[in-house]
């Protein structure tokens, strides 16, 4: 089976094109500098053009389409959403919504850097407002076997702090990965969380877990597939806070 991944929940957009079974696995991404804006509106279409002119493929050979669905922000899940629906729609090609979240916490325990002893990996996300998006999997067997068990904690938003008491709560080997995990490093580090140095590819969400992870779940119309936002938009927050009706 030949997937089509990409994800724009976060600054950077990443596109994978993976044959489950097979020899061809291609990511390409685009991963902008510190404090630049994401790109994604200019680099998800030609990324995508990318991946299949390198592996030589066209959209009919193309099975499924699998789209990262966050949480993240606002405006880059909304693009990442609607370029997939459309894709789908115009090609007849099924579409997988897939937990950009669990994507990566799935890449952490097939990565050399994944700590031997880790009993819960937590994906943690830079929500802005001082709030992260995060959520947790308990890890089933171990080495090449390893798995994400049902998660211990639902994505949701929340604070740094409360993260912290959650995972000092859970008296266990915890594994804190993402962006939010590198801005918040002390806080997480001082509740007992390993978080790996800030160049490590752990942190990076990968269009090929969401590959691998679209290849063991039921694909759907695109008018199934819904952003996962979890909050407000932040103008929406604002308007609010404004108290305008």
């Amino acid at each position: 089976m030949r997937i089509l991944g990409f994800d724009t929940a976060t600054r950077a957009t990443t596109v994978a094109l993976c044959e489950l079974g097979g020899e061809t696995e291609i990511e390409l991404r685009d991963d902008p500098p510190r404090g630049r804006r994401p790109r994604h509106t200019t680099r998800l279409l030609p990324l995508i053009a990318q991946a299949l002119e390198r592996a030589r493929l066209g959209w009919e050979d193309v099975d499924r389409i699998a789209v990262g669905t966050g949480p993240g922000t606002f405006t880059g899940l909304r693009v990442g959403v609607a370029t997939a629906r459309a894709i789908a729609r115009a090609r007849g090609i099924p579409l997988v919504g897939v937990s950009t979240l669990q994507s990566l916490a799935l890449g952490a325990l097939v990565a050399p850097e994944h700590a031997a002893g880790t009993e819960i990996v937590i994906p943690v996300l830079d929500a802005r407002r001082r709030e992260l998006f995060a959520a947790a999997w308990p890890v089933q067997a171990a080495g090449a076997g390893s798995r994400l068990g049902a998660p211990s904690l639902a994505p949701c938003a929340i604070a740094p702090d409360a993260l912290a008491a959650l995972i000092t709560g859970l008296q266990a080997s915890v594994l804190a990965i993402g962006e939010g995990a590198v801005e918040f490093r002390e806080v997480l580090e001082r509740s007992g969380a390993s978080v790996p140095e800030d160049g490590s590819r752990l942190h990076r969400v990968s269009g090929v877990w969401h590959c691998r992870l679209a290849g063991t779940v039921k694909a759907g119309a695109p008018d199934q597939i819904h952003p996962e936002y979890l909050r407000l938009p932040d103008a929406e927050i604002a308007h609010r806070a404004a108290g305008r009706p």
